[in-house]
C-alpha cells in the first residue's frame, strides 16, 4: 500500500522505469537559442561539438548499463504453483521448483494491438486460471487491458478479451474483474466484468461526479476485498466489494470529509485503516470491524515512531510492516504484530539506501517482505525481511553491489529562510573537504507530496565516477517528511519550496562543495516550477539547468479549466479563477510570468509535442520570453562573461514521462550529459581517463 500512489497516478509527476528494448531511432528536432556577441543562435561548430559529445556519452552510458546489467529487478512474481517473469514485452512462467530454462510464454504485449507494446501492470486471478495486463501505446499514455486464459491452454495463442482505456484493475474471483477507465487524463468510472455461462457481462458499478477526484481499484493483500479508492488532493472515500459476493453492490467505508485521507487493508474480518488522524494530521494505523466500517468504529492501533513518518505498509499474515523515513530521509522498517499492536520493532536500513521497492505481490502471502534497496548511484540489492524473526537478510545471487568503494553518502540539512531545516542527500567520491572544484548537479521536485525519485540511474553513476557531487534537495511540497511537509509547500506556500532549494544550494557552496560556475540543476515536470522560480530570483547560483517535460506556466494553466488537469490540481496550486489571493500568489512565483532582463543560466529544455499533462504552449511561451529577456540584457550591457544558451529539444509523441524504449532513453540522457559538460566547460575525455584506474567494485562510505 504505497501512500503516494494516487499522487503518482494523477498529474505532472515522477517517471516510470524504462524497459531495455530496442527500436528504430527517431530523429530529434533540436531548436537552439544560445546568444553570443555576434550571432543570435548557436553556431554550426557549437552544434557539431554537442553532437560529437552526445555520441561519446551514448557509448559510455551503454557501457555503464552493461556493467550493471545483472543487478536485480522487480520483474518476478509468484502464484500458487508457478513463478512468473515479466520483461516489458512478454510474460513467462515455470512451475515452482523448476529451472528457469523451462519457462514458457503466457503473454505477449503485441496482443494489445498495433502500436501497443509495453507492459505496465499485471494481475493473476486467485487460482491462476486468468491473467490480465495493461499494455501502453508507444509514445503516448493510452493503455489497453488484455485478458488471457492461462489454465488449460499451454501456451495461450491469443487474447481472450481486450479492453480500451483501462487504468487500474483487480480480480475478485477467477471470473470477475473490476477495472477503472481513464479518459482525457481523468479516471471517474469503475466497471465489473463477469464471465458468466451466457457470455461476458460488463456493468458500471461506480461513477464519480466530482472532477477533482481520481478513481482507481485495488485489492487487499489477502485477496478478500476489492476496493474502489476515490481521492482528491485533500480527502478520500473508499468503497469495497467482498470477493465472497463479487456481484454485490459496493459498500461505503467512510464518506468523504474535508481533510480526511485514508487507505484500507483487510485481515481476519477487520479493516486496517491508514488515516491522517494521527498527531500533526499524519498517518496512523486504525482497525474497524468489516461489518461496521465507518469512522465511529475506528480504533487507533499505532502511530509512527516519533521523528519518522510512514511511507508504505505491507500486511503479512499477523504482522504490519511499515516503511518509514526519519528527519534526514533515512529509511527504516517498523514492525508490529496485530495480536500485540503496541509492541513495535524498528530496524534502520543500510545508510546508503534511499529507495525501497517492494517486490511484486503474487496470489500467496508467504509471510515475508521482499524488496530492493538502491540509491541513485548504488544498483539495486535484494533483501528479505522476516517479521516473525525480525531478521533482514540478503537474497539472490548478485551480491557484488553491496559495497561500492569510495562512494560517500552524506546526509545534511540546510536552514531555509524561515529557519526550517531542509534535508539534503549528497553523493560523492572525494571526501567532503575535497569537493571545492567538483562539478555539482542538484535534483529537486517538491510537489504533490511525492518523494524525489532516488532509484538507481546509470547516468548518475557515470557522473559520480567522473568526480561529480550529486545533491538531492528534499524541499517542502514533496512527501519526504510526511503530509505536513507537503502542506507546507503547496497552494499559498509554494514560495517556501523555492526558498528551500536556494538554501540547499547556498549551504553546499558554503560547505565548500563546488561553486556557482560548476553548479547545475535538474528537474522534471512540476519540479520545473521551483527551478524556474529560482532562476528568476537567484540566477547567479547555478550555471546550467536541465528541464524535462517542464511545467512552467502555472498561472496560464490554472486559469484554463478546459485543460485536462486544471480542476484536479486546484488542491496543489490553488484556484486563481475564484480566489484573488491564489491568483496573486501564483503570479509572484510563476516561472513564465516573472522573467526579467538578466543573465540566466543556460538551459536544455526537453518537451514532447503531444504531452497532455503539460501544455506545450506554456513551454514555448517560456522559451520565447526567456530568450527575449537575455537578448535585451546582453544588448544593453558589455557582456564578457559566459552568455547562456537556451536550447529547446522538441521530441515527438505524448508520453509525459519520457521514452520507455531503452535506445531512445539513452539518446536523451546522452544529449543532457553533453549539454552539462559543454556548459560547465568540463573535459569529457579527461574525466573518462581519470576513471579508468578506478575499480568497478569500490567501498561505500556514509556520513
Amino acid at each position: 500500500m504505497n501512500l503516494t500512489t494516487v499522487s503518482c497516478l494523477l498529474l505532472r509527476s515522477v517517471s516510470r522505469s524504462r524497459h531495455r528494448s530496442s527500436c528504430i531511432l527517431l530523429p530529434s528536432r533540436l531548436y537552439n537559442g544560445g546568444f553570443s556577441k555576434t550571432t543570435p543562435e548557436l553556431s554550426k561548430a557549437q552544434l557539431w561539438k554537442l553532437k560529437i559529445q552526445e555520441e561519446r556519452f551514448k557509448r559510455r552510458l551503454q557501457s555503464v548499463h552493461e556493467r550493471f546489467a545483472n543487478a536485480p529487478e522487480n520483474a518476478e512474481f509468484q502464484g500458487h504453483s508457478h513463478v512468473y517473469l515479466e520483461d516489458g514485452k512478454g510474460i513467462y512462467r515455470t512451475a515452482l521448483g523448476h529451472d528457469e530454462q523451462e519457462m514458457v510464454d503466457v503473454f505477449n504485449a503485441d496482443w494489445g494491438g498495433n502500436g501497443y507494446g509495453t507492459i505496465q501492470r499485471v494481475r493473476l486471478s486467485p487460482t491462476e486460471s486468468m491473467l490480465a495486463a495493461t499494455v501502453k501505446k508507444d509514445h503516448h499514455e493510452e493503455t489497453r487491458c488484455v485478458l488471457v486464459q492461462i489454465r488449460g491452454v499451454n501456451p495461450p495463442q491469443k487474447a481472450l478479451l481486450v479492453l480500451d482505456n483501462v487504468l487500474s484493475f483487480e480480480w475478485a474471483t477467477d471470473d470477475v474483474l473490476f477495472y477503472s477507465t481513464q479518459e482525457a487524463l481523468q479516471s471517474l468510472r469503475v466497471f465489473r466484468l463477469y464471465f458468466s455461462e451466457t457470455g461476458v457481462q460488463t456493468n458500471l458499478v461506480y461513477e464519480e461526479k466530482d472532477p477533482e477526484f481520481f478513481v482507481e481499484v485495488s485489492r487487499s493483500r489477502d485477496q478478500r476485498l476489492v476496493t474502489i479508492n476515490c481521492n482528491s488532493k485533500s480527502c478520500s472515500e473508499v468503497w469495497f466489494i467482498d470477493s465472497k459476493a463479487p456481484i454485490s453492490f459496493p459498500t461505503l467505508i467512510q464518506s468523504r470529509q474535508p481533510g480526511l485521507l485514508y487507505h484500507v487493508e483487510h485481515a481476519d474480518n477487520h479493516l486496517l485503516i491508514l488515516a491522517n488522524t494521527g498527531p500533526g494530521q499524519e498517518y496512523q494505523l486504525l482497525r474497524a470491524p468489516l461489518a461496521f466500517p465507518a469512522m465511529p468504529h475506528w480504533v487507533p492501533l499505532f502511530s509512527a515512531v516519533p521523528g519518522t513518518v510512514f511511507k508504505d505498509m505491507e500486511l503479512l499474515q499477523d504482522y504490519c510492516v511499515f516503511t518509514a523515513k526519519d528527519s534526514q530521509c533515512q529509511l527504516h522498517i517498523q514492525t508490529l504484530t496485530l495480536k500485540v499492536p503496541h509492541h513495535v520493532h524498528t530496524l534502520q536500513l543500510p545508510h546508503w539506501a534511499c529507495d525501497l521497492a517492494p517486490q511484486h505481490v503474487g496470489t500467496v502471502d508467504r509471510g515475508s517482505f521482499g524488496f530492493l534497496l538502491s540509491s541513485p548511484v548504488h544498483p539495486p540489492v535484494r533483501y528479505l525481511f522476516s517479521p516473525r524473526e525480525l531478521q533482514l537478510s540478503l537474497t539472490g545471487e548478485v551480491t557484488q553491489y553491496i559495497s561500492l568503494l569510495e562512494c560517500n553518502t552524506t546526509r545534511l540539512q540546510a536552514a531555509s529562510q524561515d529557519g526550517t531545516m531542509v534535508p539534503l542527500t549528497l553523493f560523492h567520491l572525494p571526501a567532503l573537504a575535497d569537493l571545492c572544484k567538483a562539478p555539482l548537479l542538484l535534483h529537486v521536485y517538491g510537489a504533490y507530496g511525492v518523494d524525489l525519485n532516488m532509484t538507481f540511474s546509470a547516468e548518475k553513476r557515470l557522473l559520480l565516477e567522473d568526480g561529480w557531487a550529486l545533491a538531492y534537495c528534499h524541499v517542502r511540497g514533496g512527501g519526504e517528511r510526511g503530509l505536513a511537509w507537503h502542506r507546507a509547500g503547496s497552494v499559498l506556500q509554494k514560495q517556501r519550496g523555492v526558498e528551500d532549494l536556494s538554501a540547499c544550494i547556498q549551504t553546499l557552496h558554503h560547505l565548500g562543495v563546488s561553486k556557482p560556475a560548476l553548479t547545475a540543476l535538474t528537474a522534471c515536470s512540476a519540479g520545473a516550477v521551483l527551478v524556474g522560480a529560482l532562476c528568476n530570483q537567484n540566477p547567479q547560483l547555478v550555471r546550467a539547468v536541465i528541464l524535462q517535460a517542464p511545467f512552467l506556466d502555472v498561472l496560464g494553466t490554472m486559469q484554463d479549466p478546459s485543460l485536462p488537469l486544471t480542476i484536479e490540481e486546484r488542491g496543489e496550486w490553488g484556484d486563481p479563477l475564484i480566489s484573488p489571493e491564489h491568483r496573486d500568489n501564483i503570479a509572484c512565483y510563476c516561472p513564465c510570468h516573472n522573467i526579467i532582463p538578466q543573465l540566466y543560466p543556460s538551459m536544455l529544455i526537453t518537451a514532447y509535442s503531444e504531452d497532455r499533462r503539460v501544455p506545450l504552449s506554456g513551454v514555448l511561451k517560456y522559451v520565447e520570453r526567456l530568450r527575449k529577456a537575455i537578448r535585451t540584457f546582453t544588448a544593453g550591457v558589455n557582456v564578457n562573461a559566459h552568455v547562456p544558451a537556451i536550447i529547446l529539444d522538441m521530441q515527438p509523441g505524448g508520453d509525459h514521462f519520457g521514452p520507455e524504449d531503452f535506445q531512445l532513453s539513452l539518446n536523451e540522457s546522452a544529449r543532457q550529459l553533453a549539454f552539462l559538460y559543454t556548459e560547465l566547460g568540463l573535459d569529457h575525455q579527461k574525466s573518462q581517463r581519470r576513471q579508468k584506474g578506478r575499480s568497478n567494485d569500490p567501498n561505500c562510505k556514509s556520513h
